[in-house]
């Protein structure tokens, strides 16, 4: 019976839009310049985590297949069919990530099974879905962090369009004032992907001049993003999505079919542990339009933002209303305890400042829990204490109440 914590070693994410010092100081290791954009914590196939078993390193994935009721719970390894359901992450973002969306569980299901059929290897690059699974997720800021996420109301959008673009963008301009609802934001966003690539070279350098006249965080950004992708229309975004920044320790849940693109910040990331990304610009990647235009909510979503609820002394959560996950945040204090649930599912915790340890069982065993360390708690080990000064994240299956 697995009834002990299990450190993890997890795998660093080298993409090029990653930050050279955020990782890095969290984890103590020099990456050599290397932009270092995700730490992962979790069983996914492509890049999971070693748990530390008797001095074994052992993929997460293939310890869980062996001991799946032990580690995830009986509840959850059936639920789960014997998988971990979540993907835990810190990112860094010092370069603006792609614009996307991704499918719920009834779109997920059905183009991985087309995709199937149409045999499409599962890492071609112009698939669409590498899995059946749904990909909710939830962003907590370290930093703070800038973001796009969810439409804004067409009213705001035809402001924003007539300031930087009155005469180029007098369709979509027109076609929101008739239809001041989902349908005319579908309608104007399938107009601008769908444009000519001249014409988009020419709204472009008319937002770009505008953006040196108008003294607004929209304009910085369309000029940091035409940096980066000069011919992509996705720079338009800051004038169609809600720009927001996000401050050290609030959260947003980025539900099914909702647009977004992470733009600066490094960040708490948990999410459903899918692969299935649909992009709507900002990238160099494959587009697929008539995919993205059928997973895509395009009523204006207002923002809302989370703030972590008190469960204990300790502890605090974050409200994401997900099936696979939940994200909490716990402090201890010199003197202080905090003490976990008897029963509980799996949890990875994961020390983000300063330091502490855990001990557990009759005989009071205890790790220490660095700056950095991260360990796999099974549903099988029953009680907990952690103890120090030390701000820790964890991740974890809900279970039913």
């Amino acid at each position: 019976m697995m009834d002990y914590p299990i450190l993890l070693e997890n795998q660093i994410q080298d993409y090029a839009w990653g930050s050279k010092t955020a990782i890095q100081g969290l984890t103590g290791v020099d990456s050599n310049g290397t932009p270092w954009a995700e730490l992962w914590m979790g069983a996914h196939p492509k890049a999971p985590s070693s748990a530390i078993v008797n001095e074994e390193k052992i993929p997460l994935d293939v310890l869980i297949r062996r001991y799946p009721e032990w580690i995830l719970g009986h509840e959850a390894a059936g639920k789960f069919n014997s998988t971990l359901p979540f993907l835990f992450k810190v990112l860094a973002a010092a370069q603006p990530l792609s614009i996307q969306a991704h499918p719920d569980r009834r779109m997920a299901e059905a183009g991985f099974h087309r995709e199937n059929l149409l045999d499409i290897p599962i890492n071609a690059p112009h698939r669409n879905y590498r899995d059946p699974w749904p990909k909710p997720e939830i962003i907590c800021a370290v930093e703070p962090f800038v973001a796009l996420t969810g439409f804004r109301p067409a009213s705001s959008i035809t402001e924003w369009f007539d300031a930087f673009c009155p005469e180029m963008l007098s369709e979509q301009i027109g076609v929101l004032k008739k239809n001041p609802d989902q349908h005319g934001i579908k309608r104007m966003f399938s107009s601008l992907i769908r444009m000519p690539a001249d014409e988009k070279k020419s709204i472009i350098a008319a937002a770009s001049e505008s953006a040196t006249k108008i003294d607004a965080v929209e304009s910085e950004w369309i000029l940091r993003l035409i940096r980066f992708y000069p011919d992509d229309i996705g720079v338009l975004s800051p004038l169609f999505l809600n720009l927001i920044q996000l401050e050290p320790a609030t959260a947003m849940v980025l539900p099914p079919g909702q647009m977004h693109a992470y733009l600066e910040g490094v960040g708490i990331e948990l999410m459903a542990n899918s692969d299935n990304v649909l992009r709507g610009g900002l990238t160099g990647k494959h587009i697929d339009i008539e995919e993205l235009m059928d997973v895509v909510r395009f009523d204006p979503s207002p923002v809302e933002i989370l703030r972590p609820i008190a469960i204990s002394t300790c502890e605090s959560y974050y409200p994401a209303d997900a099936d696979e996950f939940v994200l909490s945040v716990v402090r201890a204090e010199t003197g202080a305890e905090c003490r976990s649930r008897e029963h509980h599912g799996l949890e990875i915790l994961l020390c983000m400042e300063g330091a502490g340890s855990i001990s557990w069982g009759g005989r009071a065993h205890h790790m220490a829990l660095e700056k950095g360390t991260s360990v796999l708690i099974p549903a099988s080990m029953g009680a907990y204490k952690i103890q120090g000064n030390g701000m820790f994240f964890k991740a974890s299956i809900p279970r039913k109440k």
